[in-house]
Formats: structure tokens, sequence, C-alpha cells
């Protein structure tokens, strides 16, 4: 990303691999609330994924909590991991999230529960196994040439990874 694209869109390099498995809790939650009871959450969904792509925790309610209230009262150490793969996840949420407002709009309940379930799976994953999906197709197209390895050289093999 260029510099001045950086400075308005900070993210951060290396994300908390706690704090990111706490927000996909939070994003369970919250799209399992649409599913079950208030169809239109899915907007205050697409909102926090729209704030955490542009800049991170910063903005984000729900990352401000998890990491400036949550975490730092964990017992263990940090773990770190690369944050572009992160961004990358949080697009695909985001993208999903404002497909499933799109589709409520149009009345087309069927579609918005389909898509929030897929947030329930993709988010449930990384929340209770640490598997980020968005994170594996990052690695993906690293491999593919569609993203150049420089942006993250850690992530071009997420193998390596030790998920704890």
């Amino acid at each position: 990303m260029s510099t001045v694209a950086s400075r308005w869109f900070p993210f951060p390099r290396t994300v908390d691999e706690r704090a990111a498995r706490l927000v996909a809790t939070g994003v369970v939650c919250g799209a399992l609330f649409a599913i079950f009871v208030w169809p239109w959450f899915a907007v205050v969904l697409a909102v926090g994924f729209a704030l955490r792509v542009a800049w991170g925790p910063r903005l984000s309610p729900l990352a401000l909590l998890v990491t400036r209230v949550v975490v730092p009262r964990l017992a263990g150490p940090e773990r770190p991991v690369p944050g572009p793969p992160k961004r990358f996840a949080q697009t695909i949420g985001l993208v999903t999230s404002t497909a499933t407002v799109v589709a409520l709009i149009a009345g087309s309940t069927t579609v918005a529960t389909v898509l929030l379930a897929v947030l329930v799976v993709a988010a449930g994953l990384e929340a209770g196994l640490g598997l980020c999906l968005g994170c594996v197709m990052f690695s993906g197209l690293i491999r593919l040439g569609v993203v150049p390895e420089s942006v993250c050289v850690e992530c071009a093999d997420i193998s390596r990874r030790v998920v704890a």
C-alpha cells in the first residue's frame, strides 16, 4: 500500500491472534443474532467490517473492546500473526455482510440467511480453531502471484504457522 494510503487507512503489520479470535467470536454472536433475532443487525456487522478493513482496530467498537479491555486481561503472552491476511479476511467479511444487507433490501431473506451462515462458519473456524479461511486464501493468492510475496513474506507458506 502506498505511503499516503497507509497513512489514511492504517492497519497493523501484526495482529495478536487472541484478539483476532475474540473479534471473530463477536462476529459469530452478531451473525447469529441477525439470523435468529433481527436480520438488520447485518448492517452493524457490515459497518464493523468496514471500520476494521479501513482502520484496523482503531475505530471498530468490537475491536476496541477486544484490544483495549479483554485481551489486556488475558493471561499469557501476545501471539503475533501477520496483519495483511487478517485485513484480507476482514474484507471478505465486509463483502459478505454488505451482500447480506443488499439481499435484505431486495427482500431475499433466504439469501441473507445463507450469507450470514457463511459468516458464522468462517468466523467460527477462526474463533474456535484459529483457522482463518481468508488467511488461507491470501496465502494461495501469494503462491499464484496475484499478491506479491513482498506484501507478507511469512504469509506465503501458511503451513509453517503453528496454531495454539
